[in-house]
């Protein structure tokens, strides 16, 4: 990911203009960014630059997909990307996004001793026709080798075995899972097991996965570890994790697969080149190689067409607009978290960038307060926006200086 620091009131680097909505007609940083020198290009990058980025290779057999980047949470192509959708055991990143929380939180630990108990060995054991984990039932494992048996093994039994453990049944585990579903923006799941076996009212979408993909990756790096382990052994049974990308290319550390009848193959994955990390998620394939194949032409297209921007850091000055009736005269405004972008590679000059603050800006003013917002148009579409906010408070200027002030915001409306 390319990081460019901004320079004064511009977002430098963009060959923009920034516009800020100028306060009593007082021009507010207007001026033109600084120009780059000239770089000459070969005649067939100039002309690459100009190409139209190719369609996605779109999985012909999947019944929905979609390809985000990472870094600033942009679907970058996609099909039937909200339609509901069986989740099968990928449904096992909701229960580790879960586990993760609850470890957090201080109400679990990685030490915990987990019962394999009679009922998660029947429903999801070696005698049913899922995937299982291989721990003897009624006997305990550490929950953080009971989790490894579920993230690479896609063992049912161990994660229904999670669920008893830290929310006492199945059910419970589940109101738990819609819980933080909802906190992560899953707005179209509903979960009902903790494993993913087929179930009424147990649905996603291919935009959620990749959102708790995202989550998953951003907020518990090493419970996501787990998914890049290649095998697992419990006892005397070694068993390979199911994602057959983590053999085929280096760069891919995840994440998850499924399978039932009703479901189809289906994949979430993840790969991280240089900066750049990018998520895929397909949906009903018809096969365990076909799911890899699709997904890796996915991550192989969003890498080549695809780069991602870093156009100004959290808590930096963008710009400053002027303050009347406060102690100080103008507030600096950046905004509160790294604004990124990502662009078809070649295309970053041809960014444009706007920011609307009001006309007025009268003190008080709170540190942290929202005064406007900056946009970024790559042609005739906003590729990213943010809330411009206070990145220092002004307090009320003395009765005399706002008497003065008054009176030149009256001379200055006439």
């Amino acid at each position: 990911m390319k990081s460019l620091a901004p320079k004064s009131s511009l977002l430098a680097g963009i060959g923009a203009s920034l516009i800020v909505t100028a306060t009593l007609g007082l021009a507010f940083a207007q001026t033109p960014s600084t120009p780059r020198p000239a770089t000459p290009k070969p005649a067939a990058a100039a002309l690459s630059d100009n190409l139209p980025v190719p369609p996605a290779p779109a999985p012909e057999t999947s019944k929905s997909w979609v390809l985000m980047d990472y870094a600033t949470g942009q679907i970058l192509a996609g099909e039937n990307a909200d339609t509901p959708v069986e989740p099968a055991s990928i449904t096992k990143v909701m229960t580790s996004y879960v586990i993760a929380a609850e470890m957090a939180a201080g109400k679990v630990k990685a030490t915990d001793p987990v019962m394999m108990s009679e009922n998660a060995w029947r429903s999801g054991g070696a005698g049913t026709d899922g995937s299982y984990s291989g721990f003897e039932v009624n006997k305990t494992a550490p929950l953080e080798q009971m989790e490894k048996g579920m993230v690479v093994q896609s063992g049912n039994d161990a994660a229904i075995a999670l669920a008893e453990h830290i929310a006492g049944s199945e059910s419970a585990f589940a109101a738990l899972m819609n819980a933080y579903a909802k906190k992560i923006g899953m707005r179209n799941s509903h979960f009902v097991n903790p494993h993913g076996l087929p179930a009424e009212g147990h649905i996603t979408t291919a935009r959620d996965l990749a959102l708790l993909g995202r989550a998953l990756i951003r907020d518990y790096p090493v419970a996501y570890s787990y998914n890049k382990i290649k095998e697992f052994t419990v006892g005397p049974i070694t068993q390979p994790n199911r994602n057959l990308l983590l053999w085929r290319d280096p760069s891919v550390d995840g994440i998850k697969t499924g399978h039932t009848s009703s479901a189809g193959y289906c994949l979430m994955a993840s790969a991280k080149r240089g900066d750049q990390r990018l998520i895929s998620v397909v949906m009903g394939d018809t096969s365990e190689n076909q799911r890899a194949v699709d997904s890796q032409a996915l991550l192989n297209w969003g890498f080549r067409f695809y780069e991602t921007h870093q156009l100004y850091p959290a808590n930096k000055q963008v710009t400053q607009q002027k303050v009347w009736k406060g102690q100080a005269d103008a507030v600096s405004l950046g905004v509160a978290e790294p604004l990124l972008v990502s662009t078809p590679r070649g295309k970053y000059g041809q960014l444009k960038a706007t920011m609307d603050v009001p006309k007025v800006l009268e003190a008080p003013i709170a540190k942290g307060q929202k005064i406007g917002t900056v946009k970024v148009n790559l042609g005739n579409q906003v590729v990213a926006q943010q809330p411009l906010i206070a990145l220092e408070g002004i307090e009320q200027a003395g009765f005399f200086k706002r008497l003065w002030h008054a009176f030149l915001m009256w001379w200055d409306s006439v």
